[in-house]
């Protein structure tokens, strides 16, 4: 924890008595207030009209007798000018006693408390210090390192024993965890930060080595180009910082709020949007020309169709404005990546399944390269290759949610085997290597001396077919009878990036069950990435795409982050677990992934 200087110790007595003496010019208030109703109580005995003097004198005993009672419907008696004389002091003694301890645990005991803490935070800060698990709505319990020592706490529903693999003296794996999408709000605002360092804290409680958070150009940049606004970024960094959390940190280059798992919007710039109404065909476009205003397409790497920039020019202006504006924690090693959005999603590759057009697992998808720039580099490839009639799509590619064996181009023995296909497959796949080699190669001239990362997702329905459909749409040329991969990890090398690949956990396996016929294969698909990026030496980190909090799903993630029998003992470079929130901080949730993480750091 780090050191947080606070108020003096004469400022916090000074602030304590005055809270007291608050306190107490209430407490007279409202006993100045008692003794007037009980005047007025006596005014009206004494006045009260009756027919003999034996008759008032028992009605005034019987009104004094029920003032007197405290189940009776009278007024209590004030307490003694003595008593509450008594009582201030003890409550000045006892705030005054607070005071000291709140101010020799800041500076002595190194606990980061707020200026403004109460007993409830010490009594969490010490709780974390032995050992213990304090979450943020105040539910206390051991770690599981402290269970074993505490035979009488008895945890509930434990699942029953699985046979599994001892992680421990495996190598050490960094997990890292995504925060919310919405933490930073539109107006660049850092939200609720009070309860972000609680969860911080807790996440650090358990050796966590760090969080991901995504940088998102929709906010930073939103009205003016090159006005960049990183206010909230700044204050969230600095209380990353200040845990002694490492930071991995995504280039968001696209839009929030149409894809699975999206409970925020952030559009793009307001300026892209105003360019995108005049000119349309700055985003990717399908072949009934429905737009997918999520990312800018590829054809414009190079075109000046952004205010007079291209848009690496914007992208790469942007890098290199956080580059400068966080020079702080790129010195100190807070922030241990950068990963880099080269599509939807952050994703390199195309917005092929879009669900706001309709797509639904497992569609094949659609081809994304019909907008004016795109067919105008399709046409010179044509051209070039001697073929000006191939300056087309396929017609016969089906649609997002046709079967491969329903369409001419993805059937067994269908066109994307032939000359036609081949040559389209290759000019699609290859745009995409060229997109991410282009931006990466800026990346790393921005980000000299940090470890730059790119994402990639694992298309893997259809997997088992001989087109590989869906992989096909979303620009992985990889058929069963070509390695679509070995291009793209050759890039990330030639880049000194790391392959950040969604890993296949308990969700995908399950709906691997639930659409047998989709004929998926999420294993042999990892299988083929991770040996592609490790046969030319690149690094391969990992995320899960859905939520996991079951014991199944963390072992499937641990699997594939250590493989066994690798006589090699290959590893992930590091894991990201999607996303901190209200489930994960759920007691039961909470322990399994505190175990999760010890077996990642090879310690169970």
């Amino acid at each position: 924890m780090q050191r947080l200087i606070g108020t003096s110790e004469e400022d916090d007595e000074e602030e304590m008595d005055m809270d007291v003496k608050e306190e107490d010019d209430d407490e007279e208030e409202n006993g100045e207030k008692h003794g007037r109703r009980q005047v007025m109580v006596g005014v009206d005995v004494c006045t009260a009209p009756s027919s003999s003097n034996n008759n008032q004198f028992q009605h005034q005993q019987e009104i004094q007798e029920q003032a007197g009672t405290p189940g009776g419907g009278g007024v209590r008696r004030s307490r003694p000018l003595e008593e509450k004389e008594r009582t201030k002091l003890r409550e000045r003694h006892r705030r005054a006693i607070t005071a000291r301890i709140l101010a020799g645990l800041r500076r002595h005991g190194n606990y980061n408390l707020r200026v403004r803490a109460d007993i409830n935070d010490v009594i969490a800060a010490l709780a974390r210090e032995a050992g213990w698990v304090v979450l943020p709505d105040g539910t206390t319990f051991p770690s599981r390192s402290q269970v074993h020592n505490c035979q009488e706490i008895a945890i509930a529903d434990v699942p029953p024993k699985l046979p599994e693999r001892d992680f421990s003296g495996t190598p050490y794996v960094p997990v890292y965890v995504m925060l919310p999408l919405g933490v930073i709000n539109l107006k660049c605002e850092l939200i609720d930060p009070d309860g972000l360092l609680k969860q911080l804290r807790v996440l650090k409680s358990i050796n966590v080595d760090g969080v991901m958070v995504d940088c998102w150009w929709g906010i930073v940049e939103a009205h003016t180009p090159q006005d960049y606004n990183w206010n909230g970024y700044k204050k969230l960094f600095q209380m990353v910082s200040e845990l002694k959390l490492k930071l991995q940190v995504v280039m968001s280059f696209h839009e929030c709020g149409g894809n699975v798992g999206d409970d925020v919007c952030i559009p793009l710039p307001h300026w892209v949007a105003e360019i995108g109404r005049i000119n349309p065909h700055i985003f990717f476009t399908d072949r009934e020309g429905r737009r997918n205003p999520e990312c800018l397409s590829w054809g414009i790497d190079k075109e000046r169709v952004l205010r007079g920039r291209t848009a690496l020019e914007v992208y790469f202006d942007y890098m290199r404005s956080f580059r400068v504006e966080f020079d702080e924690f790129f010195q100190n090693g807070v922030i241990s990546m950068v990963v880099v959005g080269l599509g939807p999603c952050g994703e390199l590759r195309y917005p092929s399944c879009p669900v706001k057009h309709g797509w639904r697992y497992p569609g094949i998808g659609e081809f994304q390269c019909y907008d004016q720039y795109l067919l105008k580099n399709l046409r010179k490839a044509s051209e070039a290759r001697g073929h000006s009639f191939w300056a087309r799509g396929p017609d016969n590619a089906g649609s997002y949610n046709s079967r491969p064996h329903e369409t001419g181009f993805f059937c067994d023995g269908g066109d994307y085997n032939g000359y036609y296909g081949r040559f389209f497959l290759n000019w699609y796949s290859q745009v995409l290597v060229d997109h991410g080699d282009r931006v990466l190669s800026l990346a790393k001239l921005a980000f000299e001396g940090t470890c730059i990362g790119a994402k990639l997702s694992g298309f893997h329905w259809w997997y088992k077919t001989a087109s590989h459909a869906a992989e096909l749409t979303a620009g992985f040329y990889n058929p069963c009878n070509r390695d679509g991969y070995a291009a793209i990890v050759a890039t990330l090398k030639k880049n000194g990036a790391v392959l950040n690949f969604a890993s296949a956990e308990l969700h995908t396996l399950e709906r691997q069950e639930e659409f047998s016929e989709a004929l998926a294969d999420p294993d042999g698909l990892m299988w083929q990435v991770m040996n592609a990026a490790w046969d030319v030496c690149t690094p391969v980190a990992s995320e899960n795409t859905l939520p996991c909090h079951d014991r199944v799903g963390y072992n499937k993630i641990l699997d594939n982050a250590k493989p066994l029998s690798d006589p090699d003992r290959r590893h992930f470079l590091s894991f990201t677990y999607l996303r901190l929130g209200l489930g994960l901080m759920e007691r039961e949730n909470f322990m399994e992934f505190e175990r999760f993480v010890k077996r990642m750091h090879g310690k169970l």
